[in-house]
């Protein structure tokens, strides 16, 4: 019954929360089910939710009610799928009356069993927690189909007190590095894979008793229809000098590393359960960038900590102007139930968190137009993205731009492929994005 179904499919959060809806997707596609983007023609909806901030819980409930409007036409079903289940289905299952199956982070391939019962017993089934996170090598990609992500383990170790994720995903598992080949191997001709995880850097230490992060960048790179590798999610304590020697040494490897510092201050750190420190966070900015002088370093912060003091502040926003990152994501501190710092007090009021993370923000753009007018007049390799039309130019991204979350390439030249990569020389710089021409585009 359910293959005759149209299903539609929305995924919310993070670029791990993708990979999840992309399994999903696979299931699917695996079982003959048809899917479409249009909600209005779907007869049973997926929402994948995130829950890992207030705002990222509103976003969802908010997603799911106005996917219960197309019920007047011809929806009948809305699962609701991954960490909000996860974590608040005691909650969530009689008031969220809309929703008429719940599967948590672990319960995908419970999905057909949940909803013929749902369709059988005409009533609202419950099975998150039912599952048992089997592995799946079946992907329907929703980026371009020339860049990949590969979620290479799930939970966390780090438990840092403003954060929930190990509440709603528990502890830290490795995916075997046998499994994660063969998915790799399986995406096809792929420009860039970006190596995600809430930890990417503690790969293999529950599984194998040892730290296998390096090999399995190593092992990756000997992928033929891999082209380049982005690592994402690298905690500082764990960056060691085997992996800076491999971003340095390694062709297939991006000179790019995102390493989440969320704060410069020692005792601030400390109260975020944080392992690192302002001297030793400066310290691996030194070396490297004394290994690798062109790399490209970005980071996370949080402000309005609890107890965080208009000094601290003002030291972070010091660290930020002394170690130069070539991009910094700022966020406000969010009051999560469940988490360490929850009952910290005093708590930052909301007005001063935004006015510091505006400052945040502002200090860095000075730093970031800095970084990208040096640019101009040198000439880059560009991965073409495709078009854009309202700018009538080609967009792409060099090896110090991540999909998403940092600056683009717009460029002219004569003719260009998705998926391939561009000599573009730099004309100008604006704002976080790059402006540019091919040696031979014809004016």
């Amino acid at each position: 019954m359910l293959t005759k179904k149209l299903f539609g499919v929305i995924s919310l959060g993070c670029d791990k929360n993708r990979v999840d809806t992309e399994k999903l997707l696979g299931l699917l596609k695996d079982r003959g089910c048809k899917t479409t983007d249009d909600l209005s023609k779907a007869q049973i909806v997926v929402v994948n939710t995130c829950a890992f901030l207030q705002s990222a819980r509103e976003e969802a409930i908010e997603t799911i009610l106005e996917c219960a409007d197309y019920k007047k036409g011809k929806l009948e079903k809305i699962v609701v799928t991954g960490c909000l289940p996860q974590k608040f289905i005691d909650e969530l299952f009689l008031p969220l009356n809309e929703a008429d199956v719940f599967l948590g982070i672990s319960d995908y391939e419970k999905i057909f069993e949940a909803l013929e019962a749902s369709y059988q017993n005409d009533a609202r089934q419950n099975y998150v927690g039912k599952g048992q996170d089997g592995y799946s090598l079946s992907r329907v990609l929703t980026t371009d189909e020339h860049v990949a992500y590969l979620k290479i383990a799930d939970g966390c170790y780090n438990h840092c007190t403003y954060c929930l994720i190990p509440k709603i995903r528990g502890k830290y598992r490795s995916y075997p590095m046998e499994k994660l080949l063969d998915e790799a191997d399986s995406l096809g001709d792929i420009s860039e894979l970006i190596l995600v995880a809430q930890d990417t850097t503690r790969y293999g230490e529950d599984i194998y008793g040892e730290n296998r992060f390096v090999q399995l960048i190593r092992e990756l790179s000997k992928l033929e229809n891999i082209q380049k590798i982005r690592l994402l999610y690298c905690y500082p304590d764990v960056i060691g000098e085997e992996l800076i020697e491999e971003l340095a040494t390694n062709d297939k490897l991006l000179k790019y590393v995102d390493i989440p510092l969320q704060h410069s201050e020692n005792r601030v750190l400390k109260l975020m359960n944080r392992k690192g420190s302002r001297e030793g966070y400066l310290a691996l900015i030194k070396r490297l960038r004394e290994r690798i002088p062109d790399i490209a370093i970005r980071s996370t912060f949080i402000s309005g900590f609890p107890t965080e003091t208009e000094a601290e502040f003002e030291g972070m926003r010091a660290f930020i102007r002394e170690a130069k990152l070539f991009n910094c994501g700022f966020f406000a501190y969010s009051r999560e139930p469940d988490t360490g710092a929850y009952r910290l007090q005093p708590q930052v009021h909301p007005k001063t968190k935004a006015r510091r993370v505006r400052a945040l923000y502002e200090e860095q753009s000075k730093i970031a137009d800095s970084i990208l007018n040096g640019f101009v007049g040198k000439t880059v390799e560009v991965l073409c993205d495709g078009i854009d039309y309202e700018k009538g130019c080609f967009v792409g991204r060099a090896y110090f731009n991540a999909p998403d979350i940092d600056g683009k390439i717009y460029f002219n030249v004569n003719e260009a492929t998705q998926g391939e990569f561009y000599q573009v020389k730099i004309t100008r710089a604006e704002n976080y994005d790059l402006y540019g021409i091919t040696e031979d585009f014809a004016l």
